[in-house]
């Protein structure tokens, strides 16, 4: 008998929202899942309870990297990391200290450095290797009201960008992709509808594209996301989903 390929695959922010889209969309049949999230309940998965706007988390993660894959001899290793919140929404004048604070921690820094722990957990192992960072449109065009959402996820593309270059020079090295997803019929996405245009002056654009039927569908974005996996893409790519429907 041929044996079964392992697959290792993390997913932060699984248990809700496009992460439990990608978790419900895997690819593969045989494939170890990791919900990395607070609350975890994503079917099939395996749970890393972290709050991931908690730097005392971060080291549950990395930890969970080096245990799993230094388990085996994993042939395929993929993290895509989507957590992120869009709280507090306002001008970044007059939202609350402890939310923006918590906000900042999560989009920006636990996705460096994740996606840090994530590569050095597989430096020089043979294996084919993913790592999908989802970014927003946010990264390109500054919204009012969501000052740090949009700072960090240009933050995240950059990093990309420069890790990608990194990576280039390793052997096989990781496969290093930013993807803006678009707009979504998620939780995030209606808590953003529900904001005020004084608070967030685009949020009438997203409540006039859920009329109209715009808003994309979690499980379709999921399955281009996981495409992506098979397709030449060099790494250190920041893509818009639309660039590759």
């Amino acid at each position: 008998m041929i044996p079964l390929r392992r697959i290792l695959i993390w997913i932060s922010g699984a248990s809700a929202g496009l992460g439990a889209a990608l978790a419900a969309t895997i690819p593969f049949e045989n494939a170890e899942l990791v919900d990395i999230s607070r609350r975890g309940g994503t079917p099939g998965a395996q749970h890393v309870a972290a709050d991931l706007a908690d730097p005392e988390s971060w080291p549950l993660v990395d930890k969970d990297f080096r245990q799993r894959i230094e388990a085996g001899d994993p042939e395929l290793v993929v993290f895509i990391h989507n957590a992120g919140t869009l709280t507090p929404l306002g001008s970044a004048d007059r939202v609350d200290t402890q939310q923006y604070t918590r906000n900042v921690l999560l989009n920006s820094a636990a996705a460096l450095v994740l996606g840090h722990s994530f590569l050095s957990a597989l430096s020089g192992r043979n294996c084919e290797q993913h790592l999908i960072m989802v970014s927003s449109g946010a990264a390109m065009r500054p919204h009012e009201g969501e000052a740090s959402y949009c700072a960090a996820k240009a933050g995240i593309d950059q990093w990309v960008r420069t890790v990608g270059l990194e990576q280039r020079h390793r052997s096989p090295g990781c496969r290093v992709i930013s993807v803006s997803p678009g707009s979504i019929d998620t939780d995030m996405q209606a808590e953003l509808r529900a904001s005020s245009p004084d608070e967030v002056p685009v949020s009438q654009r997203f409540r006039e594209m859920e009329a109209l039927g715009q808003l994309a569908k979690p499980e379709i974005v999921a399955r281009t996301i996981w495409s992506l996996l098979d397709r030449d893409l060099e790494t250190g790519a920041v893509l818009h989903i639309r660039d590759v429907t």
